[in-house]
């Protein structure tokens, strides 16, 4: 059996998935394909490695640094995520925490992340192959927030978040011959994605990027579908949905190191489902 792992992000409540992999870890299980889409690729890409707890310092202590995210950056630079600052001077060999970069690639699993070409729309799923020893530029495209960063480019073309072209990436799973899923949201199931601020961030990059803005105004509509088509699947248990029931206070870009201590406990405690959703399997 192919065993597939998907961790859609959410920014800041990707600490969710961040606890819920660190007890995957704990209970040594192993997933055949990762799929991870903006936060979450970061999130999947310390769980190939191995490295327990990493992701979790992120969002709890390094996010508070200006150089992080901050309205500087964005005076400086036009991006208010400090995309090279994350997934290179922190993660590169020489950073404060660096990646494991020889255990990623000697890791069996598939690892795919996904990103959008802002120009077309279209969906991108990088792989370990376009992935090199300090260089994460592919982490950086899937999590660089349209109308909030400008657009990350790699090799001439510009990319935008993943979630703008494929959110909830399950048919992208099984194409990749996946058995079985474990689906790891970063709010509530129950609860539909609503637009909220993607209106206002469309009418930022509409003039430059106007497929991209067309993605955001209809992102939360694909999202819930996605949602929707996994509940499907749950039901004849070929996936496995984990969803916090509440998201404990955090948001996208929230800075509250409490709320996110506690969003982190939440995920490591939900995630024994995985463990009774594969026990029940066997």
């Amino acid at each position: 059996m192919k065993l597939g792992v998907i961790d859609v992000g959410g920014g800041l409540r990707g600490i969710y998935a961040a606890g819920i992999l660190d007890y995957c870890m704990d209970q040594n299980i192993h997933f055949d394909c990762c799929i991870g889409v903006s936060a979450g690729s970061a999130n999947l890409i310390s769980f190939m490695a191995g490295q327990r707890g990493r992701c979790k310092t992120f969002y709890t202590d390094y996010t508070f640094r200006k150089q992080y995210m901050g309205i500087g950056n964005f005076l400086r630079s036009g991006s208010y995520l400090g995309l090279d600052y994350i997934y290179g001077t922190l993660s590169n060999s020489d950073g404060e925490n660096p990646l494991d970069y020889t255990a990623i690639m000697k890791n069996p699993a598939e690892l795919f992340v996904v990103a959008e070409n802002a120009v077309t729309g279209e969906a991108k799923y990088f792989s370990k192959d376009d992935i090199r020893q300090d260089d994460y530029r592919v982490l950086m495209a899937s999590s660089c927030i349209p109308g909030v960063d400008k657009p990350y480019v790699i090799d001439g073309t510009p990319y935008f978040d993943g979630a703008l072209a494929d959110p909830v990436p399950i048919r992208k799973a099984f194409e990749l011959g996946c058995d079985k899923v474990v689906l790891l949201l970063t709010k509530p199931v129950s609860v539909p994605r609503e637009q909220g601020n993607d209106g206002k961030l469309a009418k930022v990059i509409r003039r430059r990027y106007p497929v991209s803005a067309d993605r955001i105004a209809h992102r939360a509509e694909v999202y819930n579908a996605s949602v929707e088509l996994a509940k499907k699947y749950a039901k004849d248990g070929t996936v496995c949905i984990v969803a916090p029931e509440d998201t404990d206070g955090v948001s996208t870009l929230s800075k509250n190191k409490e709320n996110l201590e506690k969003l982190y406990l939440r995920g490591y405690r939900d995630g024994s489902a995985i463990r009774q959703w594969l026990n029940a399997e066997n």
